[in-house]
């Protein structure tokens, strides 16, 4: 995928201050990143950091991405930076890249769900720098950082504004979280590209907005092979990589777009949300407007998709609808990552739909 990541923004100093004294006494604070909103603790907290598995109802076993500032910082937290790994550092980072590296001494079971491995990442979104920059200033320690998961209820859709984050969690003294960050919506829209580099060759662990053969591209001169690995249960263990993730509470079925409207018809009198090429919502709409609860016009472009697909698929869970139907978006590299959100959404649904 490609895109653009450094969008103007305007960061309010006085609610980093305040979200930064909340981490500093243990609190947590969902937070912007250009991919999709973070439920952040201070990485150095045990006891907060804990407090992310019971908020977000994640298992302890499942490790979380430290954010650090730079590439220095994350060295503290990796007891070895291979030279394959530092190029990616400097090519891609800060942006949606998390790196699975060996851990130190700082990174505690605590994070690293007990793998002797841990996931770093610079996130680029100015709102996320300024909270880990905060946070570094006020523990007096540049290599201080945020633990992080994604800011929702584990397994469910993928938050990317502060108001997903207050529909799913809230915040104090009514909700679970001591202070949302409002930085709008993300730029990227879906997490970030996991690579591994523990081992002789990188493997993908998550695809993202970063592609494989940027990747190998980043890489090159240095001779590691690169390969795909997203379903590979013997590598670390890592974010977002269960068969069912991102998923809606409704039930959810990928279609192919030429049978969308036949697929309308046999699940009548079924109150259906869709999600499709216009097209193939134009001739839905004119078909059967009585049975859908929500239409929905899918970009074209797979950057635009990727910005709109957790938008969509939450106003497809809140419509009233019994089930949701998206038709498959196009083949591609571009599109990779997409197609693994939905695929994982859609058995996400069929496990867990009330």
């Amino acid at each position: 995928m490609q895109g653009t990541l450094d969008e103007p923004v305007v960061v309010d100093g006085a609610q980093i201050a305040r979200a930064v004294d909340a981490l500093l006494h243990g609190g947590l604070v969902a937070f912007p990143t250009e991919t999709v909103y973070g439920l952040g603790a201070d990485a150095a907290q045990a006891d907060a950091v804990a407090r992310i598995f019971d908020v977000k109802g994640r298992p302890r076993g499942h490790p979380l991405i430290i954010h650090v500032a730079g590439i220095a910082a994350a060295q503290s937290w990796a007891r070895e930076v291979p030279p394959h790994a530092r190029a990616l550092m400097e090519r891609f980072w800060p942006g949606p890249l998390t790196l699975i590296l060996p851990r130190s001494a700082r990174a505690s079971d605590a994070v690293t769900g007990g793998q002797d491995s841990v996931g770093l990442r610079v996130p680029a979104n100015p709102w996320a720098l300024a909270l880990i920059h905060g946070l570094c200033a006020g523990r007096n320690d540049p290599a201080a950082a945020i633990a992080a998961p994604s800011a929702n209820r584990f397994g469910r859709i993928s938050p990317t504004r502060a108001a997903h984050v207050r529909a799913d969690l809230g915040e104090k003294p009514a909700g679970a979280v001591d202070v949302i960050l409002d930085g709008g919506a993300s730029t990227v829209g879906i997490e970030s590209t996991i690579v591994d580099c523990t081992g002789a060759a990188l493997r993908v662990l998550r695809p993202g907005f970063i592609r494989p053969d940027e990747i190998a591209a980043a890489v090159a001169s240095t001779g590691v092979a690169v390969a795909v690995a997203a379903d590979d249960e013997e590598a670390p263990r890592a974010s977002g990589r269960l068969k069912g993730h991102y998923a809606p509470r409704k039930p959810l079925e990928l279609v192919a777009p030429a049978d969308l409207g036949t697929r309308i018809a046999a699940l009548r009198p079924a109150r259906l949300a869709v999600l499709g090429p216009a097209a193939a919502i134009a001739g839905a709409d004119s078909a059967f407007a009585s049975d859908l609860a929500w239409r929905g016009a899918a970009p074209d472009d797979a950057d635009a998709y990727a910005r709109a697909l957790y938008d969509h698929l939450r106003a497809m869970d809140a419509s009233g609808a019994d089930r949701l139907l998206v038709a498959v978006p196009p083949a591609g590299a571009q599109w990779d990552a997409i197609h693994d959100r939905l695929r994982r959404a859609q058995a996400g649904s069929d496990a867990g739909a009330d």
